[in-house]
């Protein structure tokens, strides 16, 4: 075009391969299921869900009726080995030939660890914004250390985004949930595999959280709001399952697979760290948040959403012992990963510390 300019430098290059999970979205869809059943070919389904949920899981059994083989009820965060094992051993004792998978990360994560040593289909329906539901990432946690791998085979292959199965979901969870997702598209935008696509849609997840979370909170019955946050919570998962993780999700997963704190608060309370750590990196990234966020520093913008909507802001609210902060340290620089910014023990250390304290990031400067 005339009177325009391209930077030679900015010339595109990147590896893009998307994820190829059947996604239904919309109030409705779960009457959907039985058919989405055969769809997938199978006729004995487990149905998972974490005892908290049984009745959800029950309401699914009666739903699919005979092509239900049975309910596993003992779904937990940061699936444990023993769980693991348990849930595989039944849906081979029911000859299960695929898994649905009622409820958040916990649920979806267990049917992860059957279909990785089964090949067994799954058939997630979210009623949380964890996101795992669009991912190939699994996780187990053994002996007090959780390890995480990526394997095609445990991306569910059907996704029912029913949005009147959150309204449930309390206020305060519903906060931490959303957190957790927006986690999945920061990580996304600075991530080793990013790519102007899933950045593109990372972004967007961002500022339809911001919108809607909010509502939420002061309207938890609101089905619009409802919808757009299970919206922007599949747009947080398929950026994590595309692109991969960094700082973030390696501090997270080591403080709850080794210190138990739970899964979304803590992703709530070490986001706007994490992102202060990697903002002198990462500057784009950083601008896209800011935007997305409508505020000038992605950090300390994070933090104010977090705190304006009641959530934790600390890991000394979650239980966080001070002592523990150096082992959670150490631990977390074990095993090299990428991260845009060098990861060292003393800059973990330090941001850990703020973390527990739960002070506001500072203005980040490059």
């Amino acid at each position: 075009m005339a009177g325009s300019a391209l930077n030679p430098a900015a010339t595109l290059s990147f590896t893009f391969q998307i994820l190829t999970s059947r996604v239904i979205f919309g109030a409705g869809c779960l009457e959907k299921l039985p058919e989405e059943i055969q769809h997938l070919g199978a006729s004995k389904a487990l149905i998972l869900s974490t005892p908290e949920q049984r009745q959800s899981g029950l309401e699914i059994v009666e739903r699919l009726g005979p092509r239900a083989a049975g309910l596993f009820d003992r779904a937990v965060m940061h699936v444990p080995i023993e769980t693991a094992e348990a849930a595989r051993e039944e849906a081979r004792r029911l000859g299960a030939d695929c898994c649905v998978a009622v409820g958040g990360g916990s649920t979806t994560g267990l049917a992860k660890t059957i279909a990785l040593v089964s090949d067994l289909p799954i058939l997630a329906i979210p009623t949380t914004y964890a996101g795992s539901e669009m991912t190939p990432i699994w996780g187990l946690t053994e002996n007090g250390l959780k390890k995480t791998g990526r394997d095609p085979r445990v991306l569910p292959k059907t996704v029912l985004y029913e949005p009147t199965l959150t309204v449930s979901m309390p206020p305060m969870l519903s906060a931490t949930s959303g957190i957790n997702s927006i986690a999945h598209c920061t990580e996304a935008l600075y991530a080793q595999e990013a790519n102007p696509i899933i950045s593109m849609l990372a972004e967007e997840g961002i500022r339809v959280f911001a919108e809607s979370l909010p509502v939420i909170v002061a309207q938890p019955a609101n089905l619009a709001a409802r919808s757009q946050a299970l919206y922007a919570a599949w747009l947080g998962g398929l950026s994590l399952g595309s692109v991969g993780m960094a700082l973030h999700h390696k501090l997270c997963h080591t403080l709850g697979g080794s210190f138990n704190l739970p899964h979304a608060e803590t992703h709530t309370v070490v986001l706007p760290h994490a992102v202060a750590y990697n903002a002198p990196a990462a500057p784009e990234a950083m601008a896209r948040v800011a935007r997305a966020l409508g505020a000038a520093s992605a950090a300390q913008a994070l933090y104010d959403l977090a705190a304006s909507l009641g959530a934790p802001v600390s890991l000394a609210a979650l239980g966080m012992n001070a002592g523990d902060l150096d082992r959670a340290a150490g631990l977390a620089v074990q095993n090299p990963y990428y991260n845009p910014r060098p990861v060292t023990r003393d800059g973990i250390r330090t941001l850990l510390e703020n973390a527990y304290r739960g002070a506001r990031p500072g203005v980040e400067t490059a």
